[in-house]
């Protein structure tokens, strides 16, 4: 697998370090492929449950999925890198953080660690917060900021 020289990861133990919430996954035998190991698409959905999970955690989902919430997020890209390979019945610890935050973005990094305690995929994406009825990006207030920014999570 690919050595960890990734962009978006400057220190790989300051890194590693400064995340708190995962949500825990077992790989199911329909989400591998021919060759025994976990298909290269399921670690995408893995990081849309993670990140959902956290979402909810902070408050966020629960006021988007209101009827009369202006806001949704969309996911702007997507980035996964594959260190290891996961098998069927391994339970993975998919790690959620927000690593940075824009005017209306959110740039999440995601780690997945599986019941040895190595990372084995890691990841990156950029969400954004917009109004339902433009589609244009809607600022995060000051609060919402603070909330993605904090770091003190518990886990699920």
């Amino acid at each position: 697998m690919s050595a960890l020289n990734k962009t978006y990861i400057n220190d790989l133990k300051e890194w590693e370090e400064d995340f708190s919430f995962y949500y825990e996954i077992k790989v199911r035998f329909s989400e591998t492929d021919l060759f025994g190991h976990l298909n290269n698409t399921v670690a995408f959905i893995y990081f849309e449950q993670a990140r959902i999970e956290f979402l909810k955690a902070i408050g966020f989902m629960q006021e988007w999925l209101k009827k009369d919430s202006e806001t949704i997020p969309v996911v702007a890209d997507l980035q996964c890198d594959f260190l290891q390979q996961v098998y069927f019945d391994e339970t993975l610890k998919i790690y959620v953080k927000a690593a940075s935050v824009g005017g209306s973005s959110v740039d999440i990094h995601y780690r997945a660690v599986n019941n040895k305690g190595k990372t084995v995929l890691t990841g990156r994406g950029t969400m954004v917060q917009i109004l339902k009825a433009t589609g244009k990006s809607k600022p995060w207030e000051e609060h919402q900021k603070n909330k993605l920014l904090n770091t003190n999570y518990q886990h699920n």
